[in-house]
């Protein structure tokens, strides 16, 4: 059995699928700066690590239901 590999670097199709959030949504972060990202010529990457922080960040201060 092959270990399990864990990609640094996702792209917008791999964090969309880790996330739940569309790809619009995604790209409004980068723009922001709320997520880090590489582009490489027409590439994009968003970094695993800086999504699973937005993630992080944005549970603890709201609700699923919008009641706070």
């Amino acid at each position: 059995m092959e270990p399990e590999v864990r990609t640094e670097w996702l792209s917008y199709r791999d964090a969309e699928k880790l996330a739940s959030l569309s790809r619009t949504t995604l790209w409004r972060l980068a723009s922001v700066g709320e997520l880090k990202v590489a582009r490489v010529g027409r590439a994009v990457r968003i970094n695993r690590k800086s999504l699973e922080e937005y993630l992080e960040r944005t549970a603890d201060t709201t609700s699923p239901s919008g009641d706070c």
